[in-house]
């Protein structure tokens, strides 16, 4: 499989199916690429806020990929004439080989359209398992004790984690994460976007090594194969 990121919390996974998690592009300072540049089997939003939902709706047109997401949120999408799929907490899809299943987070999550704040459900992270790799995208939330669950049901060993602060968990409530799910791999994301959320991914890396897991830095448009 491999592993792109484009900046703030925005992946590509590339195996058996593409599948994009938070398509923050065009209006992403730091993301290399353009919507049309990237094309998807299936689209993944954890919440509404627009540096997650993104471009979610145009590529989804384009590529007649479904965006999964939490059922409210899936509504307001079908309304702009998206197909979406509409899930809850705990609920699996599955595409052939390919299963993604919402698991919690703890953050906000309406969506902003004009000067109306729409009610968009609850926000997500998703364990995504795709060729035998068994990925935890945590969304934006801190750190909760039920990663402890997530861990222990799921056993992912790839966890993409938020470490920016000011929205979500800093390093250390990251480092309280880790503790909890015990990945194997952690990639650092939702960081050094906008000024609020400046951090250093080193020094994340030095502390999260301390526990035993392999740290993977990527700069916006970098891969990582596993």
């Amino acid at each position: 499989m491999k592993i792109t990121w484009f900046g703030h919390s925005c992946f590509l996974l590339e195996g058996s199916k593409r599948i994009l998690i938070d398509p923050f592009l065009s209006q992403n300072p730091l993301a290399p690429v353009k919507p049309e540049d990237v094309d998807a089997d299936i689209i993944l939003v954890t919440h509404g806020h627009g540096d997650h939902l993104g471009d979610a709706a145009e590529i989804s047109k384009r590529c007649k990929a479904p965006v999964i997401c939490i059922y409210e949120l899936s509504i307001i999408l079908g309304k702009r004439g998206v197909e979406a799929i509409g899930m809850n907490i705990g609920g699996t899809y599955r595409l052939e080989d390919v299963s993604v299943t919402l698991v919690k987070a703890v953050h906000s999550a309406d969506v902003v359209s004009g000067d109306e704040i729409i009610s968009a459900g609850n926000p997500v992270g998703f364990v995504i398992n795709m060729d035998g790799v068994v990925i935890y995208h945590a969304g934006d939330t801190d750190v909760f004790m039920d990663m402890k669950l997530i861990g222990e049901i799921y056993r992912p060993r790839i966890a993409m984690l938020p470490i920016g602060d000011f929205y979500t968990m800093g390093i250390r409530g990251a480092l309280k994460a880790i503790e909890l799910l015990k990945p194997e791999i952690v990639i650092p994301m939702h960081y050094n976007t906008f000024p609020p959320i400046k951090q250093n991914p080193e020094e994340f890396k030095r502390e999260a090594e301390k526990l035993g897991v392999k740290v993977i830095i990527l700069k916006p448009g970098e891969s990582f194969e596993i």
